[in-house]
């Protein structure tokens, strides 16, 4: 790592990024081992190589907007410290495993964690990085979940014509599963322009806007209200619109007059932290998580990655691209 850090039980202090107030944060001291080792699993240290800023959900964290009533289920799985701040979030972490089981020492793995140069948590809550998935790509793996159960909940079907609104990270990785459903018509639409080379490097078909209303799936993803707006004008008869954006305590205005009732829409929302009822019985987190990691291997999604820095500089860099970086896709931090 840059600063040198020495990653191992034995080093009982790693260094961790926490918020500290509103659009504020700092670089602080934190325990390798911060939860109690179960003697029936065992446990890993991990030295962290990348991780990875979430702009939805990082953002609202970052400037105090999670809503009280949300403090509960929007906790990160291995969160400290408590909303507003002083809190330690993040779930993008990707490392090297340097003490634990045999069979994983040394491996690259993907774990929810924050920002933070070294930690331990229990075996179960890693999963390998599979060899064709640079470590450098594996920060997506959070977000691609999130794309897989928001496909998962809108059930699209061959042939479907699907409009993507809004191409943050999220709605790229929508936009190019569906784009892979044989016969699926796909397009890609954000008012940002510079949204357009990423878009097509996927192959996708991009639009800064659209009048056709024939869809029949439309997914919203680009966190304002506006876009959901546009998202059920697309929608065709009887067509479903999910809504994958999630605005915190920030109220949302849109119009259910017009023609909702008459073309019969069905407005559906998604959130990631369940798997959806229907897939339940067959599906796991885990499943999840690896089906997300292999689905990684491919170069063309580097293009999703639009930033880098070192962790010492995190202070800043989140206090640019979380408030004013909507050129940022997914930004990596350098351990």
């Amino acid at each position: 790592m840059s600063s040198g850090f020495s990653c191992s039980t034995k080093q009982s202090v790693s260094r961790a990024f926490w918020v500290t107030g509103p659009g504020e944060g700092r670089i602080l001291e934190a325990p390798v081992a911060s939860g109690q080792p179960d003697n029936n699993e065992p446990w890993v240290v991990v030295q962290t190589l990348w991780s990875a800023v979430s702009r939805g959900t990082e953002s609202l964290v970052f400037n105090g907007r999670v809503p009280e009533s949300e403090f509960d289920r929007m906790r990160a799985p291995f969160q400290e410290g408590a909303f507003p701040w002083p809190v330690k979030y993040g779930y993008a972490n990707v490392g090297r495993v340097v003490e634990g089981p045999d069979e994983l020492v040394g491996k690259t793995v993907f774990c929810l964690f924050p920002h933070q140069a070294c930690y331990s948590v229990p075996a179960s809550a890693v999963t390998p990085v599979p060899a064709g998935v640079p470590p450098e790509r594996a920060i997506l793996a959070a977000n691609m979940e999130t794309a897989i159960n928001g496909l998962w909940d809108a059930m699209p079907a061959v042939g479907d014509r699907i409009a993507v609104v809004g191409l943050g990270v999220v709605g790229l990785l929508v936009s190019w599963l569906a784009s892979r459903i044989p016969g699926t018509r796909v397009t890609a639409i954000d008012t940002n322009p510079a949204r357009a080379s990423v878009a097509e490097a996927l192959g996708l078909t991009f639009a800064s806007e659209s009048s056709a209303d024939d869809h029949d799936l439309v997914i919203h993803a680009s966190g304002h209200e506006s876009g959901l707006t546009a998202a059920l004008a697309l929608a065709g008869q009887d067509a479903t619109v999910l809504e994958m954006s999630w605005y915190g305590d920030k109220p949302v205005s849109v119009s259910l007059g017009g023609a909702f009732h008459s073309r019969r829409l069905t407005l559906q929302s998604s959130q990631v932290g369940q798997i959806p009822p229907a897939r339940q019985p067959r599906w796991t987190y885990r499943k999840r998580l690896e089906l997300a990691l292999e689905l990684l291997q491919h170069d063309v999604l580097d293009q999703l990655i639009t930033g880098e820095t070192p962790f010492e500089q995190m202070p800043e860099t989140m206090s640019r691209i979380l408030s004013n970086g909507s050129d940022t896709l997914c930004h990596r931090i350098k351990y």
